[in-house]
């Protein structure tokens, strides 16, 4: 009889070229390139008090919630000046 493993090798060497072809084209692909994600605009907030921001800083006792960054936000004015102003307050 004649041997039959010829017909493996031949037939197992024409499915590796099959196999071959799609990975070639999947690895074409593009690399992912990641976002730079949302840019923020910078703030520019007070340092110190100016004579208007300093009014303002009276209307706040009226405020549904009294926090550092609430009044940060609203008066446009830095943290830390917002938590030495809550300061100043509660001492009133």
């Amino acid at each position: 009889m004649p041997p039959k493993d010829d017909k493996k090798k031949k037939d197992a060497g024409k499915s590796a070229k099959k196999d071959k072809d799609p990975v070639n084209k999947s690895g074409a692909k593009a690399k992912k390139k990641w976002s730079k994600g949302r840019v923020r605009d910078k703030l520019n907030n007070l340092v110190l008090f100016d004579k208007a921001t300093y009014d303002k800083l009276c209307k706040v006792p009226n405020y549904k919630l009294i926090t550092p960054a609430v009044v940060s936000e609203r008066l446009k004015i830095h943290g830390s000046l917002a938590r030495a102003a809550l300061q100043e307050l509660l001492s009133k």
